[in-house]
């Protein structure tokens, strides 16, 4: 650790990754790994999920996960980068009937959200590794996603073929995928706290 970190307290976690198709101009997945009192046993994986590339569908999916963050107002949010805040903030744009900017700006507050990207890997930590990917700083601490390769534009392409073939095996590999997006931010968060609670660097707010 190169400075000391705080992270929140919270006995309920939830670890955020959404899924976009940039040229279709849709968030088509909401994903959620919840955790309890740091018990792996406790996960659980909510998805909230656009069945067609529509506006109509795009804002039900959108308001779903709303209504889940809303059940979970105590918990803890572990991001990885600021694209997860980017896109609810032109959800909200688009879709002001769902939420105001007031409550997404709140969803992402520094007292209970944290970016492990930009807040922590890149402020306070220091890798043997060659990047600072979610996918590399997890596979390094051994965490491997079910798909042999797994990728953003991978989940597109799989996005494209579930609309065109409505198959639900189809489905399942972009859900999976994202499920282990979310498990892998679980991983780096336990990986972070192990290494600062090994350099007395760690602290609970």
């Amino acid at each position: 650790m190169r400075q000391p970190i705080t992270l929140p307290g919270n006995d309920q976690e939830l670890f955020f990754d959404v899924e976009v198709d940039p040229l279709r101009d849709i968030c088509y997945l909401h994903g959620f790994v919840e955790r309890s009192t740091r018990d792996n046993g406790t996960e659980r994986f909510v998805a909230f999920f656009a069945d067609e590339p529509t506006p109509a569908e795009e804002e039900k999916a959108f308001a779903a996960a709303r209504a889940y963050l809303q059940t979970r107002l105590d918990a803890a949010i572990y991001y990885y980068s600021k694209y997860e805040r980017t896109v609810y903030r032109k959800l909200c744009s688009k879709y002001p009937g769902v939420c105001g900017s007031e409550e997404v700006e709140a969803l992402f507050a520094a007292s209970r959200a944290v970016d492990l990207y930009f807040d922590v890997v890149l402020k306070a930590t220091e890798w043997p590794t060659s990047d600072f990917s979610i996918k590399t700083l997890a596979r390094y601490l051994g965490f491997d996603w079910r798909d042999p390769h797994p990728s953003g534009a991978a989940s597109i392409e799989w996005f494209d073929r579930w609309v065109k073939s409505g198959d639900p095996s189809v489905k399942q590999q972009i859900l999976s995928y994202n499920e282990d997006d979310c498990r892998a931010t679980r991983v780096l968060l336990d990986g972070i706290r192990d290494l600062s609670v090994r350099d007395g660097s760690l602290g609970d707010r």
